[in-house]
C-alpha cells in the first residue's frame, strides 16, 4: 500500500505530544502545525492512528487541493472530482468547513456550493443523489479554504476521537477524554508508580490513566469509525490491526485511586469505570480530599478542581485548602491541576515549578505543577 498525507487534529498545547505519539506508532514525515500534526502513512496506518492515538481529536485524509477565486470556480472543481470512487449515492454525508478568505465571505454558502456540486455529480451520473445528514452521516467531508486555496479532506474518524465509547454519564463540567489523556502525558504518567485524582468527578482522568498504564488502545470500546463506510474499507486489515494492538496490553501493578466528596458523582464514576471494564484496577472513595493523607509511594496527582458556580465556598479559600493539604499531607509528591481561574490558583500559597497554557474547548486554562517535598514550603504567593 502506498503512503499518503494525513492530518491529526488536536487541542492547543498538545501538538508536540501528539507528534511524539505518531512517530512512536510509525508515522512518516511528521510535522507540527497549529492544533494539528501532519504525517504520512498507508491505509493500515490510518486505521491504526484512529484506534491508537490518545491525543488526536480526528484524522483527516486530504483528497484534493485546488485554487478557486469564487463560488462558481469552487463548484466546478468539486463537481469534477470523482466522488463516486469514495462513497455511494445511497449513503449520507456532511460538510464540515473552515473558511478564511476574503473571496468567500459567507462560509456556509461555500459549504453549500460544495454540497450542491457533489449531489449534482451523483445525480448526473446515476440519477440518484446522496442525502445530507448532520448528526450521523456515513461520510464526513472537511472543507478548508485559505485565501484561494481549497483543500477537501475525508474525515476518517467521524465522531471526534474523544468519544471513546465508555462514558455513560458526566458531571456538571466534564473533561473530555483527549484533554484528560493529554494532561496525563504532560504530567509524565507512564504507569510506573501510583496515581491519584482527588476530585475525580466522572472518572475520566482515572480511566485514561489506567488505559495508559496498561497500554489499552484508547478506542477499544468505540463501536465505529467513519472510514468503515468508505468504498475501499478493508475490514480484514482493520481487524488484524485491532488484534495486534490488543495483544500489546500489559499488566499494571500500581494503584489508581479517585476521591470525590459527592456520592452522586461517585456512582457516575463507578458506572463509567465499569463500562470501560476497569473496575478491577481503579479504586473510588467518597472522601473529602482536604481530610486525606498520602497513602501510596511514589504518587502522581493530577486533577481538575471545580470552579465558578460548581464551588460552594469562596474560591480563594478553596485553593488555599488545596495548597495546605498538599503541603502538609502529601510529601514527596508531584501534583498537577488544571484551572481557568488563573488568579485564584495563586491562593494555593505554593510555588509552582511549571505552568502550561492550554485551552479546554474555548476556555483558556493553565496546567500547573507543584513539587511537594518533606520540608513544608513557605506560604507565599507565586
Amino acid at each position: 500500500m502506498e503512503n499518503f498525507k494525513m492530518q491529526a487534529k488536536t487541542f492547543y498545547g498538545f501538538e508536540k505530544i501528539l507528534a511524539k505519539e505518531i512517530k512512536e506508532l510509525g508515522g512518516a514525515n511528521v510535522k507540527i502545525r497549529n492544533r494539528l500534526v501532519e504525517f504520512e502513512g498507508d491505509t493500515g496506518f490510518m486505521y491504526k492512528a484512529n484506534y491508537s492515538l490518545r491525543t488526536a481529536v480526528r484524522i483527516l485524509k486530504p483528497i484534493t487541493r485546488f485554487k478557486a477565486k469564487n463560488e462558481n470556480e469552487l463548484y466546478r472543481a468539486v463537481k469534477n472530482f470523482e466522488w463516486e470512487k469514495i462513497f455511494r449515492g445511497d449513503q449520507t454525508f456532511r460538510i464540515d468547513f473552515t473558511v478564511n478568505s476574503p473571496n468567500f465571505k459567507h462560509s456556509q454558502f461555500a459549504a453549500l456550493k460544495v454540497k450542491d456540486a457533489i449531489v449534482d455529480r451523483f445525480r448526473d451520473l446515476t440519477g440518484t443523489r446522496p442525502s445530507v445528514e448532520k448528526n450521523t452521516p456515513h461520510i464526513v467531508i472537511n472543507l478548508h479554504i485559505t485565501h484561494t486555496t481549497v483543500t477537501l479532506s475525508l474525515d476518517s474518524s467521524g465522531e471526534p476521537l474523544f468519544k471513546r465509547g465508555y462514558r455513560q454519564e458526566t458531571g456538571a463540567a466534564p473533561m473530555n477524554e483527549v484533554m484528560a489523556a493529554g494532561l496525563l502525558k504532560i504530567a509524565g504518567w507512564d504507569g510506573k508508580g501510583n496515581f491519584l485524582d482527588p476530585m475525580c468527578g466522572s472518572a475520566t482522568l482515572l480511566i485514561e490513566a489506567a488505559m495508559i498504564a496498561m497500554n489499552i488502545p484508547p478506542q477499544l470500546h468505540r463501536p465505529h469509525f467513519s472510514f468503515e463506510n468508505w468504498q475501499d474499507f478493508n475490514p480484514q486489515l482493520f481487524q488484524k490491526i485491532k488484534q495486534t494492538r490488543i495483544e500489546k496490553i500489559q499488566e499494571f501493578h500500581g494503584k489508581i485511586t479517585g476521591y470525590d466528596i459527592n456520592m452522586l458523582m461517585i456512582k457516575v464514576a463507578q458506572r463509567n469505570i465499569k463500562a470501560a471494564d476497569l473496575q478491577e484496577f481503579i479504586t473510588i472513595k467518597q472522601v473529602n480530599f482536604f481530610q486525606t493523607k498520602k497513602e501510596q509511594f511514589p504518587l502522581l496527582i493530577v486533577f481538575n478542581p471545580p470552579y465558578g458556580e460548581r464551588l460552594e465556598v469562596k474560591t480563594e479559600d478553596f485553593y488555599r485548602k488545596i495548597g495546605d493539604t498538599l503541603k502538609n499531607n502529601y510529601p514527596n509528591t508531584f501534583a498537577w491541576f488544571i484551572t481557568s481561574d488563573i488568579e485564584a490558583a495563586k491562593d494555593t500559597g505554593l510555588w509552582y515549578t511549571e505552568k502550561i497554557k492550554l485551552y479546554n474547548g474555548k476556555i483558556e486554562t493553565e496546567f500547573i505543577k507543584y513539587e511537594i517535598y518533606d520540608k513544608p514550603q513557605e506560604n507565599e504567593e507565586n
